[in-house]
């Protein structure tokens, strides 16, 4: 996925229907019993630029750019005590649900679907 364009000038993430919280509900290398595995997996995404995540035993932090309907974002965390960092992208799709592409630096790709809370 390619970076998103800006929102409008001066509009900001006050654009972007992406703004809030997300419960993850499927990953392609991943069960939902692993996802749920520590709390129930979600992505929220702030208005100021960041956001975070958890699913099974990872965490994260997002810094975010944003378009209307897309996001980019890098991303830290931890996963099981290890420090682990990516970056990533999120999209809405037409049937409502967010489609997240989450990279590992030197590891797994994951998809991600979520839908809003």
């Amino acid at each position: 996925m390619s970076r998103p364009k800006a929102a409008s000038e001066g509009d900001g993430p006050r654009a972007c229907c992406l703004i809030g919280h997300w419960r993850i509900v499927e990953a392609d290398l991943w069960d939902r019993d692993y996802l749920d595995l520590v709390e129930p997996a979600y992505l929220t995404i702030e208005d100021n630029g960041h956001g975070e995540f958890a699913f099974g035993c990872v965490q994260g932090s997002l810094d975010c750019e944003y378009s209307s309907r897309t996001i980019c974002f890098t991303w830290q965390g931890y996963e099981e005590m290890d420090e682990v960092w990516g970056d990533g992208s999120a999209e809405l799709e037409d049937d409502g649900f967010l489609d997240i592409e989450l990279r590992f630096h030197h590891g797994d790709q994951a998809t991600l679907k979520a839908q809003k809370c």
